[in-house]
Parts: structure tokens; C-alpha cells; sequence
């Protein structure tokens, strides 16, 4: 199942990073390049996210978090979308059946949420492990890290459940584009008209 494939890349890079380990070889191809990208903008926004909380830092450290956060959610779901335009381009021959239902979630979109909650596990497994931390903590913590680990089970089950159907023309789904405004100068009003 690739759902599985992909988790197992997923959980392998986080601990690898954490770890200091060398990155894990993904597989070859187009597919799994962006699968990493996707990935890698998702550590990466994590990491900012943590640091633009912080509130013993100048404003202006926060302000660049900020805008990495900014340009690694653009990188993020522009992978996003090359996954989508990948998967498709190989489900371009499949004929559609009489009746069959459009996804409202992309494949690349449930990629991501993968991705995410590999990070949410990781992340929650270590606060169960705290010293510094008190057993109500760690017991809600480990209640949560069960409930995670449930969440991404089912949505892997759902990711190959979409593709199965997808290649059996039961099934499909589009690519929309974001349309992240607020980072386009030619659409954010606070960026254009300041150019006036």
C-alpha cells in the first residue's frame, strides 16, 4: 500500500533529523521528490511555528519567523500540487465509470495531512516521555498520541482507498491551486498599495 510507504518515509525522516542520522533514500522518481519536499517545508514550518511563539525574543525575530513561515507554506503547497499533477498525469487513461463520485480532498492533500500528523506523532511521543513533567501531563499526552496514531491510520486507509478507486474509474479528484493570495504583491492590497 503506498499510504504505508509513505508514513514509513514520513516517521523515518523526522527521526532521522532529530537524530542527526543522514536523510533516508526515498524512493525514485518525480512522485517521491515532491513527497519529500512536502515533507521537508512541513519540518521546516514546524520548526518556525515553535520559534514565532517565543516571548523572550525581539519583535523583529519574530517578524522573520514570520515570513519563513510565509515562504515555506508556499513551498509546501505548491509540492502539494505537483503531487496532485503527478498522480493524475498517471490516472490520465483511466475512464471514469457512470456516477463516479469527485473526492473534495486531493491525494497530495491527504499526503500532506499525513506528513503533519508523522510530526504531531513524534512530537506528542516525546512529551510522554518528559522528566520535568507531571503524570496528568503525560497521561493526557499518551491518551493524545493514541488518538494521532488512529487519526493517521484512517486516513492512510482513506488515501488507498482513493487511489484504488481512482484507478478503478470509480473515483477522482482535481487540482484547484491555492491561490495564496496574501504572498502575491499583485493581489495582497497591503503590498500593492503601497506601491501607489
Amino acid at each position: 500500500m503506498l499510504s504505508q510507504e509513505i508514513v514509513a518515509f514520513h516517521d523515518a525522516s523526522i527521526f532521522q533529523r532529530n537524530h542527526g542520522d543522514a536523510p533516508r533514500a526515498r524512493p525514485e522518481g518525480l512522485f517521491w521528490e515532491f513527497v519529500e519536499a512536502n515533507h521537508h517545508f512541513n519540518l521546516s514550518l514546524w520548526d518556525e511555528e515553535d520559534l514565532a511563539r517565543r516571548n523572550n525574543v525581539p519583535d523583529s525575530e519574530i517578524a522573520a519567523n514570520k515570513r519563513a513561515i510565509d515562504g515555506f507554506n508556499q513551498r509546501r503547497n505548491d509540492a502539494i500540487e505537483r503531487i496532485d499533477e503527478i498522480l493524475l498525469s498517471e490516472l490520465a487513461n483511466i475512464s471514469l465509470q457512470p456516477g463516479a463520485r469527485l473526492n473534495s480532498e486531493t491525494a497530495g492533500s491527504m499526503i500532506d495531512r499525513l506528513s503533519i500528523l508523522s510530526l504531531k506523532i513524534f512530537h506528542m511521543g516525546l512529551q510522554t516521555e518528559r522528566q520535568d513533567a507531571s503524570q496528568a501531563h503525560i497521561d493526557t499526552c499518551i491518551a493524545k498520541h493514541a488518538r494521532l496514531i488512529e487519526q493517521r491510520g484512517d486516513l492512510a486507509a482513506c488515501l488507498d482507498l482513493l487511489l484504488q478507486e481512482c484507478r478503478e474509474g470509480k473515483a477522482y479528484f482535481k487540482v484547484y491551486r491555492q491561490f495564496k493570495m496574501y504572498n502575491d504583491p499583485t493581489l495582497n492590497p497591503c503590498l500593492y498599495q503601497s506601491k501607489l
